[in-house]
Order: C-alpha cells, then structure tokens, then sequence
C-alpha cells in the first residue's frame, strides 16, 4: 500500500476540479493506496498542508487540476525522491501534453498513476529559478515568459473565458494596443544578447498558453533550456507571427533566435527599452526581473 498525498483544485476544469478529485480519491483508495486529502480553502494553505504532509512521508503526491497544480506539486517535491502525479483537468494542461499523460480523463490518469506507483517513476527535467536577493529559489516544468507573452498570461489569468488557447488570443488584443519593445540582456551560457524584445520564453517542454508550440524542438528529458528571443517585433509582426506559434514554425522568422543552454540570465537592459512585465512560469506568477534560471536533469520523478 502506497501512503498518497492528494491536492485538488477545485475550480480547475470549468469548475470540474472537485467533482474529479472525488472520483481520483476513490479510484486511488479502491486500488488499495492510502490517500490523505491535502487540499484547504486557499492555494496558500493546500501548499502548507503538502509541504508538511511531504515533509513527514509521503510515497507520493497526486495533483488534480491544471498547470499550476503542476506547478505547485513542482515546488513541493522536485529534488526530492517523492514522486509526482498529475489528473490533468485543467483547461490547458499544456505540461501533461508534454510529458505524455492524459487529459480531461481522469480514469486513464488515475490507471496510469496507480500503473507507475507499482512499476516505478520516470524521471523527467525541472527548472530551477532564483529571483533575487532574500527569495527562495523557485521550480518550473514547463515554459518561463517574460515578454509580451507574459503579459498576455497575466491578462487571460484574469479572464472567466474563453477557455483553453481562446482565453490567450482574446487576452493577446489589448496587449498590443501598449505594445513596446522591452529591453533585454538575456545570457544562456557563453552567449549575450543584448536587444529590444518583444517575446522572450526559457522553455524545458514545448507548449504554453493552451497549446502554443513555442519551443517545438524542447523535450522534457533532454538537460536543455530552449530559448526563444523574438524582436523588436511591431504590433503587425506579432500579428504576423502568432499563428505560426500553433505549428511551431515561427522558429525559421529571421525575427527569431532560437539558443539552448543549461544556464539563462534575464535581466533588464534600461538603455534599450522599458522593463519587461512579470515573468509567469506554468502560468504562474514569478515576478519582476533579474532571474536566474538553470536545469536540473531529472530533478522530478513523474508518475506516468
């Protein structure tokens, strides 16, 4: 038997999350592991309860809900030997695509983190991210943003709908309404650049923004950081360049530089051009720049 930790988002899903989490809790109980619910009124307090619950012993923590669960689930047990499960019922999901797992069907999810509890875990990258002087580092699996991209998340984070990448393209159009060209000084190992910018994403795993291929080539086990610097772009060029972003071929715009490296630098560069907004990572909200940014190779054990 197999003593669980379970953090349930209950909104995630169009307000499914809850009615999910239930069904997670029985199969999970039925197939004979010890389930503790950790989930509380506020992410603040579901994250205490998991920390201590990990902290005390657990074999495993199973998340349901979207990419922030993931995310919250990251924090709690990467570089740790506490595996992680994702019931992906959120409305992007787009880290459960990358690694594989189902989607919006919580009888395969579970089935599948019941499979690899028995069979063992797969090991896949997590990023570790330091924000500054007096902050504790901070774990990413998917996708870090830090230009219009980042704005346009915290835009549709605040939008009731549409759901999934409609929720990104109907944020997207007041965005460029303001649109500037940031100012950049973004290092990935030996290599600086120092340029105006409009989209700039430090990705571990190909998608963002509900199925966004912004970094096609990515992989979720290959020890690298792929770096998409795009700009200065006009209000036309990002426009322009947007839908290529669903078939991944906006990496051949001559706009774009695509680096890989295992250790990234962002900061902002005064001289040319107005700081970049708050970085999201998973959807979620780091915060202002200068970030420092490196992969750990297998830093997350997966279940699935």
């Amino acid at each position: 038997m197999s003593r669980l930790g379970l953090v349930v988002n209950p909104v995630a899903g169009r307000g499914r999350g809850g009615i999910v989490g239930a069904r997670a809790h029985r199969l999970l109980t039925r197939a004979g592991h010890d389930v503790h619910d950790l989930s509380a009124p506020d992410l603040a307090r579901a994250t205490a309860r998991a920390r201590q619950a990990v902290t005390a012993g657990l074999d495993a923590l199973v998340v349901v809900g979207g990419d922030g669960m993931v995310h919250l689930g990251a924090n709690l047990v990467a570089g740790t030997a506490v595996p992680l499960g994702v019931v992906a019922v959120g409305t992007g999901n787009d880290v459960a695509r990358a690694l594989g797992l189902p989607r919006g069907d919580a009888d395969r999810a579970v089935a599948v983190v019941d499979h690899a509890l028995r069979a063992g875990p797969r090991r896949v990258d997590a990023v570790r991210v330091v924000r500054g002087a007096g902050t504790g580092p901070e774990w990413y699996v998917g996708v870090l943003s830090c230009g219009i991209d980042a704005a346009v998340n915290a835009r549709a984070n605040a939008l009731r709908w549409p759901h999934g990448h409609a929720r990104y393209v109907r944020a997207l159009v007041p965005e460029l309404a303001s649109l500037r060209p940031y100012g950049y000084r973004v290092r990935v190992d030996g290599t600086t650049w120092d340029s105006a910018g409009t989209l700039v994403a430090v990705a571990s795993t190909p998608w963002f923004g509900g199925g966004l291929r912004v970094a096609p080539d990515a992989a979720p086990d290959d020890g690298l950081l792929h770096v998409l610097l795009a700009g200065p772009l006009t209000r036309r060029g990002v426009v322009g360049l947007f839908p290529r972003l669903y078939r991944g071929t906006h990496v051949h715009d001559p706009r774009v530089r695509v680096l890989r490296g295992t250790h990234v630098t962002v900061e902002h560069a005064p001289a040319l051009g107005p700081p970049p907004p708050d970085a999201f990572a998973d959807g979620e909200r780091l915060g202002p720049l200068p970030l420092d940014v490196e992969i750990v190779p297998g830093a997350l054990r997966v279940l699935g």
